[in-house]
């Protein structure tokens, strides 16, 4: 594996302007179910039939992938005797962590749930048991694991896991990756928003969903986002599903959308490295996803042969995260040509310390998004339990563009200018991104006021309007009518928020804050044409 794995290290890397290697991740992770109780022609047949396709469309376009079990799919002998046939230096065997039925017996656990499997988030997920229940079905589930396969599993993926739970399969087995959700807001009953974008993190060891800022607090077990989110519609309507996955019509199982998408996706420049995830679950069948992936893994195999792809495991990807990097890295996620005859343009950026996006569409610019982070913040089911179909996993809201927005038009903060007493939003053309280092994502604006430079670092977001000293612009936060949000005062030097009983705050060391004027919840005024916040 040592050999195949460098190797890999060498192809699927372009270049920033300092010619440090950004490599584009790809992980193609199908998890596997042995029931599906929600659809009665969806046999336990189908489902095996489905994973035998998806292995056998793999070997053809010479892909290699991680597959996780479902504990119902791990005690079964086909799936036990399929997987152990694949090559071990191309395909790994880990953990899908939904609670079925067998395992939650097992581990001498009375059952709740209506169906062998039962997917509410209550029942079939860890946040629906108590600290000393969790512990036992992890016992159980990774001792049978390695009496089927010989050793533990190194990858363990879910909707949603707590962080007590992974913390424990660290501390004790020494897993190597995990992953969880794409940012999204109640779909399944799932509720992620607010963290680190995309790519992956070291998150705290007290919630799973939350990155840490500093090495002795943090879990050593890199984070990968899932799904393959589209940068620019997915965020707009949080409860959407515009991802990678093939099953959807309009974006993964859609040829024009894909081809957009991965094309965006190993071209655009990325700070540090760029991930995506492919594949999808069986329950869906092979007849539901067949046809975007037999679009999608020809070009991925192409980008790979190429050398702008690597397709990694999941533990291979997780192992080189480690390697890499001692805290959380600073990395972006950009859209230089949106799709069709779209002109929307999207730049992600996350760090240890927070996220942000910026939007430039029909020649304005809006900060849709920011949210910091703290890794004091316990998830809300490190010691209690759900005990809805619902769990939550939330970071700390400086702009939410989505849930103070309405369903027509996206919140955030809008960049204009006043000209002769009139408001007006700043007009421009296209955005130029750049990474001047490895911690900072530079963007370039040209303007009818001049070039806008906005550099995002680790700790800071600053905004020069360059080439016109004059101009009257600022920053003014709109949101719904109807929209609730956490802020609790304003003052020149900073913005007070309180959300979940967390009180945090926006400074601005360059800059001045302005109570509500015109409808606007505050605006923002530059000192000097610069405005720079801290983000910490």
């Amino acid at each position: 594996m040592t050999a195949i794995f460098c190797s890999s290290l060498c192809i699927g890397q372009t270049k920033n302007s300092k010619g440090n290697p950004e490599p584009k991740i790809v992980n193609i992770v199908n998890f596997i179910r042995d029931i599906e109780p929600r659809e009665a022609n969806v046999t336990k047949d189908v489902l095996y039939q489905t994973v035998v396709k998806q292995i056998e469309l793999m070997k053809t376009n010479h892909l290699g992938g991680t597959f996780l079990l479902q504990y119902d799919a791990l005690i079964d002998l086909r799936y036990q005797a399929l997987l152990k046939a694949l090559p071990k230096n191309k395909f790994e065997i880990g953990a899908w962590w939904e609670l079925p039925q067998q395992l939650i017996e097992k581990a001498g656990i009375k059952w709740r749930g209506k169906y062998t499997w039962d997917w509410h988030s209550d029942i079939g997920f860890s946040v629906g048991y108590n600290p000393e229940e969790r512990k036992k079905i992890i016992d159980t589930y990774f001792t049978d694991f390695k009496k089927i396969f010989g050793y533990y599993p190194k990858s363990v993926a879910s909707w949603v896991i707590d962080g007590y739970s992974l913390t424990y399969m660290y501390d004790k087995y020494k897993i190597v990756a995990s992953a969880n959700c794409k940012d999204q807001v109640g779909t399944d009953g799932f509720t992620l928003w607010g963290g680190y974008w995309n790519q992956a993190y070291y998150p705290s060891r007290i919630n799973a969903y939350m990155p840490a800022q500093n090495v002795k607090n943090q879990l050593p077990v890199p984070v990968f986002r899932m799904l393959g989110s589209d940068p620019i519609r997915q965020y707009a309507d949080g409860r959407s599903v515009t991802t990678l996955e093939p099953v959807y019509m309009h974006a993964g199982g859609n040829e024009q959308w894909i081809k957009w998408f991965l094309k965006s996706f190993s071209d655009d420049p990325s700070l540090g490295f760029n991930y995506t995830q492919a594949g999808q679950e069986n329950s869906f069948t092979w007849d539901g996803m067949q046809k975007g992936l037999a679009i999608q893994f020809p070009i991925i195999a192409q980008l790979k042969e190429q050398g702008k792809v690597r397709v990694e495991t999941m533990s291979e990807s997780g192992s080189w995260f480690k390697k890499k990097y001692k805290v959380t890295p600073a990395t972006s996620f950009t859209v230089t040509k949106d799709l069709g005859d779209s002109d929307a343009q999207t730049i992600w950026y996350n760090s240890r310390f927070y996220r942000a996006n910026f939007l430039w569409e029909k020649g304005n610019m809006l900060i849709r998004d920011i949210h910091l982070f703290n890794e004091s913040i316990p998830d809300k089911y490190m010691k209690s339990v759900t005990t809805i179909n619902q769990s939550f996993f939330y970071t700390l809201p400086v702009v939410d563009g989505f849930n103070w927005g309405s369903k027509d038009k996206t919140a955030g903060l809008q960049l204009m200018v006043n000209i002769n007493g009139l408001d007006k939003a700043v007009h421009g053309g296209k955005a130029i991104f750049r990474n001047p280092d490895l911690h900072t994502a530079q963007v370039l604006w040209p303007s009818d006021l001049g070039t806008f430079q906005i550099e995002l670092k680790e700790k800071t977001l600053k905004i020069t309007c360059n080439n016109n000293l004059n101009s009257d612009w600022f920053l003014d936060l709109n949101i719904a009518q109807s929209a609730h949000t956490p802020i609790k005062s304003i003052t020149n030097e900073s913005v007070i928020y309180e959300f979940d009983g967390h009180t945090y705050k926006l400074s601005a060391s360059k800059g001045i804050f302005e109570k509500p004027t015109k409808g606007a919840k505050y605006r923002l005024r530059p000192k000097g044409q610069t405005i720079l916040l801290s983000m910490r």
